[in-house]
């Protein structure tokens, strides 16, 4: 079900960047987050999991509008980050927990509401991850997902896999619209809201997030200038080999 050695990749990639995870912009700031918080102030009395908290952003954001958080990742260099920018920040109702996506230690039917954003592409199986969110989740429970998202034609995908991949070695896949739509469907789940973005993303910020190696960035920016128009157009890349990827915000639910 589980695959300890990408588990552990993704545990050494971010454990290491954990307080760069906390004060990068791309993380910290974002349409993305102005909606969440808007969405759950429709639940001030919910308990929500947020599944890959990583720096804890989106769990922040939880906390100010909703009684409780349970801010859940695989890297307990993370939760050390989350803990103390929580307690610095004066959030008293967020709590923390280690463990896999496909695996949570929770009771069935234990949350009211899962957020998750910037984790789902580096889970090992996203299907399994969705059952178990269905799983802990409460009839009438609401799941909220944030992640990059593959352009979906095949030319473009590949182009944005390729360099996700370079840039990050424990990166497994990102997701397009229709995939996350039949995924969210297998798992049992009713979507109920869609709404897709663009995000830039600054190059040297970018690969410093991850620490690349030299010779990774360089493979990333000769595979950049042997793009075709179509991609350089596509992803608004620029000479210094900044991009901009496409972004997905899903709400779906368990039915009550």
């Amino acid at each position: 079900m589980t695959n300890n050695t990408h588990h552990n990749n993704v545990d050494k990639q971010f454990g290491s960047q954990a307080s760069a995870y906390l004060t990068s912009a791309v993380h910290a700031s974002g349409r993305d987050l102005q909606r969440l918080s808007e969405r759950l102030s429709d639940f001030p009395q919910a308990h929500v999991l947020d599944m890959g908290c990583g720096a804890g952003h989106a769990s922040f954001i939880a906390a100010g509008k909703v009684a409780k958080v349970t801010a859940y990742d695989l890297s307990a260099q993370m939760l050390d980050v989350v803990n103390q920018a929580a307690a610095d920040k004066g959030l008293t109702n967020i709590s923390t927990c280690q463990g896999y996506a496909e695996i949570l230690p929770f009771e069935d039917a234990s949350y009211d509401g899962v957020i998750s954003r910037y984790s789902a592409h580096h889970w090992h199986d996203v299907g399994q991850a969705l059952r178990e969110v269905k799983r802990v989740l409460k009839p009438g429970g609401v799941f909220i997902i944030m992640d990059v998202m593959s352009p979906g034609h095949p030319l473009r995908d590949i182009w944005l896999q390729t360099v996700e991949a370079l840039r990050d070695t424990s990166h497994v896949r990102n997701y397009s619209s229709g995939e996350w739509l039949s995924l969210i469907n297998e798992a049992g789940l009713i979507t109920r809201n869609l709404i897709t973005d663009r995000l830039p993303l600054e190059f040297s910020s970018w690969v410093a997030r991850m620490r690349t190696p030299a010779a990774l960035c360089e493979a990333i920016r000769l595979y950049q200038d042997s793009a075709s128009q179509e991609v350089k157009n596509y992803f608004e890349l620029q000479e210094e080999g900044s991009f901009t990827s496409d972004t997905i915000m899903a709400e779906a639910f368990k039915a009550p």
